[in-house]
């Protein structure tokens, strides 16, 4: 493919067309609400059928996404949610909002390759495709194009664009939402960067153009991978802290005082959602395979991640032990089991993996969380009233909702393991 020798894109100043993203998740739902605010028609598939049949109703279940948003692009008539392949036919961009989790600790594009056939067989000359789904680098160029062009007939780059614009969502974040996060963006030649950036230019306030799709698919693991170190680091130095008889909460404040050369990193119970534990792990497996190396920062971050639920669990363990109670029998009550701080994104928490070992242990474990609903949740859920709390032998916080009550939790429980730093007082242990 020639640089620049590729279709026209679509101008900026153009009046906007069909918009198609595939996925409507916490990414694509977002993306798909602002494409329609600014003018497109566009269309959400999905093939999880509930979650369409919930859209239509004007019943998001996206924090980010308030039902009132969502009503009001439905009530312009220019979205549409479908679970049906044949609506997606005719757009103009269209965009991959799609899941790429880890089988057996290697890269999963299933669903990209599934989204990649069905706007295959739509495809049309002069059209974009873009990758928002993070991956490895080189899977818009030879994953991704080779089935588009293989369903349609077309080339990439020379009949129609194609390119790669990671997502940023951060859910939860009231001041960096999607319109304000810069977009990195990336084409295959020159031509699918201009339409690719055109379309973005439209979506968000800043566009950061970069010279390759791998470039850019780099990019996106970098930032979590920088983040999945260091959070690893701080979490491995917790626990060698409070062996130590330290305070890190303190000592982490105190770093923070200085002006340059540190960034805020704070431990936890975990990390979980999809980017940390699954997206470093995508780069480390793309070193391997290409280099026949290992990504030794990557591996080790997995590892004190992975770890710290268990270490949860330990400490929880050891101090129901002094208190004289066997795990068995004693009840734990977790607070949060959303991965992040007011949210409801409850994959890979590490709230699920501490309430599945104490349970294992034969602790009743009761969890409770404002924001996760409770069919999702294979605990007793409960609120976390004065009586709850009092009845719990422990309780753990482990995920920060502001919703909680942190004085109710101070005042009535007998103990409290704070894995956030956000509770004060005698009963209280932090992590």
């Amino acid at each position: 493919m020639t640089p620049g020798t590729g279709p026209s894109p679509q101008r900026p100043e153009s009046r906007p067309g069909k918009v198609v993203v595939v996925g409507q998740g916490y990414v694509g739902l977002a993306l798909a609400m602002r494409a329609v605010e600014v003018g497109y028609d566009v269309v959400g598939f999905d093939q999880d059928e509930e979650r369409v049949k919930r859209l239509a109703a004007g019943d998001s279940y996206v924090e980010d996404v308030p039902d009132a948003v969502l009503s009001s692009a439905l009530a312009t008539g220019r979205y549409e949610p479908t679970d049906q392949a044949g609506r997606c036919g005719g757009f103009d961009v269209a965009v991959i909002d799609v899941p790429t989790p880890l089988s057996e600790g290697n890269p999963n594009l299933s669903h990209v390759e599934e989204a990649a056939r069905i706007l295959a067989r739509h495809l049309r000359a002069g059209a974009t495709v873009v990758l928002e789904s993070t991956t490895y680098p080189g899977t818009t160029e030879e994953l991704v194009a080779p089935i588009l062009e293989d369903g349609s007939g077309l080339l990439a780059g020379v009949d129609f664009h194609l390119g790669y614009s990671p997502e940023r969502i951060d859910p939860g974040n009231g001041s960096w939402n999607l319109v304000a996060i810069p977009k990195v963006v990336s084409g295959i030649d020159e031509a699918s960067l201009a339409a690719v950036k055109g379309f973005f230019d439209r979506i968000v306030e800043q566009t950061v153009p970069v010279s390759s799709t791998r470039v850019a698919e780099l990019t996106k693991l970098l930032e979590n991978t920088f983040r999945h170190v260091n959070i690893a680091l701080v979490n491995e130095l917790a626990m060698f802290a409070g062996d130590l008889g330290v305070n890190v909460w303190e000592s982490i404040d105190a770093a923070s005082t200085k002006p340059f050369g540190f960034m805020r990193f704070t431990p936890g119970p975990g990390v979980g959602g999809h980017c940390l534990p699954i997206d470093p792990s995508y780069l480390s497996w793309a070193v391997r395979r290409n280099l026949g190396r290992p990504f030794r920062f990557v591996e080790l971050a997995n590892d004190v991640n992975a770890g710290m639920p268990d270490y949860v669990v330990r400490r929880l363990v050891h101090a129901l032990n002094r208190m004289g109670k066997p795990v068995r029998g004693s009840r734990v009550l977790l607070l949060g089991m959303a991965f992040k701080r007011n949210t409801s994104d409850a994959r890979t928490s590490p709230g699920m993996a501490i309430a599945e070992a104490l349970a294992s242990l034969g602790a009743e474990v009761r969890v409770s969380d404002p924001h996760v609903r409770t069919e999702h949740l294979p605990f007793m859920a409960v609120d976390p009233t004065a009586g709850e709390l009092a009845g719990a032998d422990a309780v753990a916080l482990v995920t920060d909702h502001d919703a909680f009550d942190y004085e109710l939790v101070r005042e009535h429980a007998r103990f409290v393991l704070d894995t956030r730093n956000r509770i004060a007082g005698p009963n209280v242990e932090l992590l």
